[in-house]
């Protein structure tokens, strides 16, 4: 007995006799349709691409002329027909094809379909009817269809493999192998899940609805390191579909081996602290080692602006991550390599600093185009076992005009604006954080303690041995703002502070016991 939905009822080669193309992104279409045409194969086309390829002197059929009936509706309706659909999902045996024979359908054998382009159209702000006429609606169909029918039909729906079909119609005389016709199905599944979960999430966003009963995240691999944040770990880095925001999603490599996991996390967390930093109106650096800041900065220029950054933890500096808020320049370049640096991302890099880098080939070197806007709105995701936690990014940004002064004295201008400093990179520190800063860089800091009052201590630890490795006669901490995450729960934390040589406290508050502290 043979069962007709298996593969082994049907060869591993299929030949490509015919082909339906239907293409928005029309890049790699003339090759492709060429090295086609010049095999003998039938062309089957709709609008715009028919026009493309006449254009180009090949022979095409016309949808229209298949089905007998006119494209409709605004061009909504025009491949769904019997006569498409039935030549798509007939299996390649002897009763389908018999069916298909009494009811005069040619089988097509390969469909190239990318679909309207939603995702860009909805980036780039559309509005609500734009944005409706860029949801396909027949291109998904056939695309589902043609790889459920993969043992019979190849589905190509990304130009980038465009070049691996003509490779293995070469290899095998025209027909494509089964592995292959598998790999590009579970690639066009792929592709319609997330164009669909694009779809649902900005109706979702159009209805005000932050939080949607069922979520789907459309997003698109970019890169597969070779290993996850140990050894042992898989990973791969996966970018939003649409994504424009500058920052590591789409940032250019200009030179260095392929960004590990930590690589990326901690550029990440670089680049967003320091494109926060430019509020301030001046050349900023930040160097994160394991997701942590070690150092930040704001200087005359860039090169002051590291080596102020550097000084406030020189040994974890060594092998860390920088990030700068303006374009990289030779001087600071020749600053940076001084010591060790996994990785150095940029809104721009001159030919000088890449010449400079260039002696270091260890160094990832990437190049954003941009700062993130710290205020853009976004979604932060965290798996936990069997599900995700998810929150909106923390983009809002502390005013002076909201802070109140609890003590009988009130700050002086130059302490406001470190406060102000160190609230920025302390919102960028693993809680429990603190942060001390003096004149526009970081004094210490203390990152994911079990409680604050340790946090305090460690950061003025860092700060002693700073100062020793750099022969200062104090600390920088001495007449330092300090800034808290969150509120200090016993005076404690504060009273480590104190002892550091803080002079003034920012804080949220909200303890039981605030007066207790606050006295």
């Amino acid at each position: 007995m043979t069962n007709n939905n298996t593969s082994a009822s049907t060869p591993d080669l299929a030949p490509i006799r015919s082909a339906l193309l239907s293409v928005s992104d029309k890049s790699g279409l003339e090759p492709l349709a060429r090295a086609l045409a010049a095999r003998g194969v039938k062309l089957i086309s709709t609008g715009g691409t028919a026009r493309a390829l006449r254009d180009m002197g090949l022979d095409v059929t016309e949808v229209a002329q298949i089905t007998g009936a006119p494209e409709m509706l605004d061009g909504r309706v025009k491949t769904l027909h019997p006569a498409i659909h039935g030549g798509l999902l007939a299996r390649r045996e002897a009763d389908h094809l018999s069916q298909l024979e009494a009811h005069d359908i040619a089988p097509i054998d390969l469909l190239v379909v990318n679909l309207y382009p939603f995702e860009a159209t909805v980036a780039k702000g559309a509005k609500f009817a734009e944005a409706i006429e860029q949801i396909d609606i027949g291109g998904p169909a056939l695309i589902r269809g043609s790889a459920k029918n993969h043992d019979g039909v190849a589905v190509l729906t990304d130009p980038q493999d465009y070049p691996a079909l003509l490779e293995a119609l070469d290899a095998h005389d025209g027909a494509t192998p089964r592995a292959l016709r598998r790999k590009l199905a579970a690639k066009a599944y792929a592709r319609t899940a997330a164009y669909d979960a694009a779809i649902a999430a900005w109706f979702a966003e159009q209805e005000g609805e932050d939080w949607p009963e069922s979520l789907s995240l459309p997003y698109q691999r970019a890169l597969v390191p070779s290993y996850g944040e140990n050894p042992h770990q898989k990973a791969a880095f996966y970018v939003s579909r649409g994504h424009q925001r500058p920052g590591v999603a789409t940032a250019t490599t200009l030179q260095g081996k392929p960004l590990s996991y930590n690589n990326l996390n901690d550029a990440d967390a670089a680049f967003e602290l320091v494109s926060e930093l430019n509020r301030f109106d001046k050349p900023a650096v930040a160097i994160i080692k394991h997701a942590n800041p070690c150092g930040a900065a704001l200087g005359a220029d860039l090169e002051e602006a590291y080596r102020r950054a550097k000084a406030c933890d020189p040994v974890s500096a060594f092998g860390g991550v920088i990030a700068l808020n303006r374009a990289l320049d030779a001087k600071a370049a020749a600053a940076i390599v001084e010591i060790f640096t996994e990785v150095v991302i940029a809104p721009e890099v001159s030919a000088e600093a890449r010449e400079i880098f260039a002696a270091k080939k260890n160094l990832r070197l990437l190049e954003t185009g941009g700062l993130a806007d710290p205020r853009a709105p976004g979604r932060r995701v965290v798996t936990v076992g069997g599900g995700a936690l998810i929150q909106d990014r923390d983009n809002r940004m502390l005013e002076l005009s909201e802070l109140e002064v609890k003590t009988k004295r009130a700050p002086t201008e130059a302490e406001l604006q470190d406060l102000l400093f160190a609230w920025t990179i302390a919102k960028h520190v693993k809680s429990n954080a603190i942060v001390y800063a003096k004149g526009g860089s970081t004094a210490g800091i203390g990152a994911g303690q079990m409680n604050r009052r340790d946090s305090a201590r460690i950061a003025a630890i860092k700060a002693r041995e700073a100062a020793e490795s750099h022969g200062w006669a104090s600390p920088r901490t001495v007449g330092s703002a300090v800034a808290s995450d969150a509120f200090f729960p016993f005076a404690d934390g504060l009273l480590a502070a104190v002892e550091a040589g803080a002079t003034c406290v920012i804080q949220p508050g909200g303890s039981i016991r605030d007066d207790e502290v606050i006295a």
